[in-house]
C-alpha cells in the first residue's frame, strides 16, 4: 500500500490525501478516519490481485506488474468525500467549479475509460471497496435489530413529550398541554 510509481505519483497522492482527507478526519474522527484509509487501500489490492488471477487476456498485464494500492485508497477518499460532502465545489485544473459528486464522477470515468493496467484496476478497486465499506456500516444482523428496536422505543416514549398547539383533540381539558 505504500508503493508509488514515482516522484509525481507521490506528491498527487499526498496533495489529493491533504486535501480530501483533512476534512473527512475532522468529520470522522482520527481512529475511523485510519480504519477507513487502510480498508480502502488494502482493499483496492487485494482486489487487484484477485482481478489479475483472471483468465483473461487484459488481465495477464496486471498479473505480470506490481501492484500500488495507494491509490486506491486516495480514490476511496473521494469517494467518501463526495457521498459526504456532495455540493461542494471543487476547482477543476484550479478554474472551473463542480460540485464534489461530478468531480468524483468524473475522475472514476477517466479512470475506467483509459484503458487497461494496474493503476486503473486499483483506482476502481478502492472506489468499490470504498462503497462496500461506506455502506454496509450497519449490515449485521444483531446490530441492525437492535438499532431498529430503540428506534421504535424512542419513537413510541417520544408521544409522550410532543407539545400541541392548544392541546390534543382528546383532552378532556384542552388548556393543559
Amino acid at each position: 500500500m505504500f508503493m508509488h510509481a514515482g516522484i509525481g505519483h507521490l506528491v498527487i497522492n499526498m496533495l489529493t490525501l491533504w486535501m480530501f482527507g483533512g476534512e473527512l478526519e475532522r468529520t470522522w474522527g482520527t481512529r475511523y478516519f485510519l480504519k477507513y484509509y487502510f480498508v480502502t487501500g488494502v482493499g483496492a489490492g487485494a482486489l487487484t490481485v484477485l482481478i489479475s488471477l483472471l483468465p483473461f487476456e487484459f488481465t495477464q498485464q496486471i498479473y505480470s506488474s506490481a501492484t500500488v494500492g495507494a491509490s486506491g485508497a486516495i480514490f476511496g477518499l473521494l469517494l467518501a468525500y463526495g457521498l459526504y460532502f456532495p455540493d461542494r465545489p471543487i476547482y477543476l485544473y484550479f478554474v472551473f467549479p463542480i460540485p464534489a459528486k461530478y468531480f468524483v464522477l468524473i475522475i472514476g470515468a477517466i479512470s475506467f475509460f483509459a484503458g487497461g493496467g494496474v493503476a486503473h484496476a486499483t483506482h476502481l478497486g478502492g472506489v468499490l471497496v470504498g462503497y462496500v465499506y461506506l455502506k454496509s456500516a450497519r449490515i449485521h444482523p444483531l446490530s441492525e435489530m437492535k438499532y431498529r428496536y430503540l428506534k421504535w422505543k424512542i419513537n413510541r416514549v417520544r408521544k409522550k413529550f410532543d407539545v400541541y398547539s392548544g392541546g390534543r383533540a382528546d383532552d378532556w381539558d384542552r388548556r393543559v398541554h
